[in-house]
Protein backbone atom coordinates (compact mmCIF):
# COMPACT_ATOMS: atom_id res chain seq x y z
CA UNK A 1 0.00 0.00 0.00
CA UNK A 2 0.99 3.43 -0.41
CA UNK A 3 -0.09 6.79 0.63
CA UNK A 4 -0.31 9.59 -1.20
CA UNK A 5 -1.14 13.35 -0.08
CA UNK A 6 -2.56 15.22 -3.37
CA UNK A 7 -2.52 19.39 -3.85
CA UNK A 8 -5.02 21.00 -5.44
CA UNK A 9 -6.08 24.25 -6.46
CA UNK A 10 -8.29 26.07 -3.98
CA UNK A 11 -11.21 24.22 -3.85
CA UNK A 12 -14.28 26.48 -4.22
CA UNK A 13 -17.85 24.59 -2.76
CA UNK A 14 -18.12 21.93 -0.25
CA UNK A 15 -19.97 19.95 -3.71
CA UNK A 16 -16.29 20.00 -5.12
CA UNK A 17 -15.08 17.92 -2.15
CA UNK A 18 -18.11 15.28 -2.81
CA UNK A 19 -17.35 15.00 -6.48
CA UNK A 20 -13.78 14.32 -5.80
CA UNK A 21 -14.80 11.68 -3.19
CA UNK A 22 -17.38 9.95 -4.96
CA UNK A 23 -14.51 9.41 -8.24
CA UNK A 24 -11.74 8.80 -6.29
CA UNK A 25 -13.98 6.40 -3.89
CA UNK A 26 -14.92 4.47 -7.34
CA UNK A 27 -11.62 3.70 -8.66
CA UNK A 28 -10.20 0.09 -8.42
CA UNK A 29 -7.04 0.06 -6.00
CA UNK A 30 -8.09 2.64 -3.84
CA UNK A 31 -8.54 1.76 -0.21
CA UNK A 32 -12.30 3.59 0.62
CA UNK A 33 -11.61 4.09 4.14
CA UNK A 34 -8.82 6.13 4.17
CA UNK A 35 -10.13 8.62 1.53
CA UNK A 36 -10.09 11.98 2.99
CA UNK A 37 -10.51 15.45 1.31
CA UNK A 38 -9.98 17.97 3.30
CA UNK A 39 -11.73 21.58 1.79
CA UNK A 40 -10.18 24.29 3.49
CA UNK A 41 -6.63 22.69 2.50
CA UNK A 42 -7.73 21.70 -0.89
CA UNK A 43 -5.79 18.62 -0.74
CA UNK A 44 -6.92 14.59 -1.27
CA UNK A 45 -5.61 12.05 1.52
CA UNK A 46 -5.83 8.39 0.17
CA UNK A 47 -4.20 5.10 0.70
CA UNK A 48 -3.68 2.93 -2.57
CA UNK A 49 -2.04 -0.21 -3.62
CA UNK A 50 0.25 0.40 -6.39
CA UNK A 51 -0.26 -3.03 -7.73
CA UNK A 52 -3.82 -2.18 -8.95
CA UNK A 53 -3.42 1.43 -9.71
CA UNK A 54 -1.24 4.37 -10.76
CA UNK A 55 -1.03 7.71 -8.69
CA UNK A 56 -1.72 9.07 -12.05
CA UNK A 57 -4.71 7.31 -12.70
CA UNK A 58 -5.99 8.79 -9.34
CA UNK A 59 -4.87 12.25 -10.05
CA UNK A 60 -6.56 11.69 -13.88
CA UNK A 61 -9.95 10.66 -12.37
CA UNK A 62 -9.78 14.20 -10.24
CA UNK A 63 -8.67 16.35 -13.37
CA UNK A 64 -11.48 14.98 -15.53
CA UNK A 65 -13.91 16.47 -13.21
CA UNK A 66 -12.21 19.88 -13.72
CA UNK A 67 -9.94 20.18 -10.48
CA UNK A 68 -6.14 20.97 -11.02
CA UNK A 69 -3.92 18.59 -9.34
CA UNK A 70 -1.16 21.36 -8.10
CA UNK A 71 1.31 17.96 -7.31
CA UNK A 72 1.28 15.10 -5.33
CA UNK A 73 3.38 13.48 -2.38
CA UNK A 74 3.29 9.74 -2.26
CA UNK A 75 5.41 7.25 0.28
CA UNK A 76 4.92 4.25 1.19
CA UNK A 77 2.27 3.20 3.75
Amino acid sequence: MKKAVIQLETLSCPSCLQKIENAVKGLNGVQQESLRVLFNASKVKVEFDSNIITIEHIEKAIEDLGYPVVKSNVKAA
